[in-house]
């Protein structure tokens, strides 16, 4: 029995800041590629997340993963600390994917002083716009990814490791998403990853598992809990949205860097996964 890995977290800080708003945090259909955990200390908000309505109040954390489609709502006074956090994707399995983390925990005194020393070390990352559409853009996320190449070395260590810190009070009553034993299932989640860019059927990972096509959409849907079909459009998208993000090319260009060749399908894909069209997502991120 092999069993993915969750030790393997590669997490890069993209900002960190405090704010303070007055009924002006109010932002529709969000969607990032990075994740968004938040330390309230003043005030009250809410987000809005596919499963539901959550208040935002003083002296808890918040967690939103990427790409995950949320709004916020902000009718008064709200004070915050933000941080952005992007994970690195690898041929694995990312923790997201793996476990289902809380929204929200009560906050400690440690995570206090966590935030605020990582705060501390990371001096002039905050946003200079609170309007998502400013900073999900290709020269931001660029640049603040570069940001950490400028830390001294045991500055990343420490800011890595608070980062992990943080990320684990999310995980304390997580519930497992998959957990995936099956080294077959392994390999085709691999293969699938290292190929995102080409076409990719069932064809090709059932033989590259020695395995009849039906049984190996039965095994990968016992393990993963979606048919290979839903996770290979699924990465392709995520995939899709980066790329919308660093790459200033067209939006056709980056459906045939995915190997999709029917623009339609894709741009259908797109919003049925995302909430927007592709169109709109770029539109979004050039306001």
């Amino acid at each position: 029995m092999v069993r993915e890995k969750k030790d393997n977290l590669n997490f890069t800080l993209l900002n960190i800041g405090h704010a303070i708003h007055n009924a002006d945090w109010n932002w529709a259909n969000v969607n990032s590629p990075f994740s968004r955990l938040y330390w309230v200390d003043g005030g009250n908000a809410k987000i809005v997340l596919p499963d539901g309505t959550y208040n935002l109040t003083p002296g808890h954390l918040y967690l939103i993963p990427s790409f995950t489609l949320h709004s916020y709502e902000c009718d008064g006074y709200f004070s915050l600390y933000y941080i952005h956090i992007y994970e690195e994707q690898t041929d694995n399995l990312s923790i997201i994917e793996q476990m289902n983390p809380s929204v929200e925990v009560e906050a400690t005194e440690m995570d206090t002083l966590l935030v605020k020393r990582l705060s501390e070390i990371n001096p002039n990352r905050e946003l200079k716009l609170y309007d998502p559409s400013s900073y999900d853009n290709s020269q931001t996320l660029v640049k603040n990814i570069s940001e950490n190449a400028q830390l001294p070395y045991y500055l990343l260590i420490e800011t890595k490791g608070i980062l992990q810190q943080l990320f684990s009070r999310f995980l304390k009553d997580a519930e497992q998403k998959v957990e995936v034993t099956d080294n077959r299932v392994l390999k085709a989640l691999r293969y699938i990853r290292k190929n995102i860019d080409k076409p990719i059927n069932i064809s090709q990972l059932s033989e590259l598992c020695f395995l009849t096509d039906d049984h190996f959409i039965r095994l990968f849907k016992n393990e993963m809990k979606c048919t290979p079909t839903q996770y290979i459009n699924q990465k392709k998208i995520e995939k899709a949205q980066v790329m919308l993000i660093i790459d200033d090319i067209p939006i056709k260009e980056i459906a045939y860097n995915l190997a999709f060749d029917n623009i339609s399908y894709f741009n259908k894909l797109f919003k049925k996964l995302t909430g927007l069209t592709p169109g709109e997502y770029k539109k979004r991120l050039h306001m």
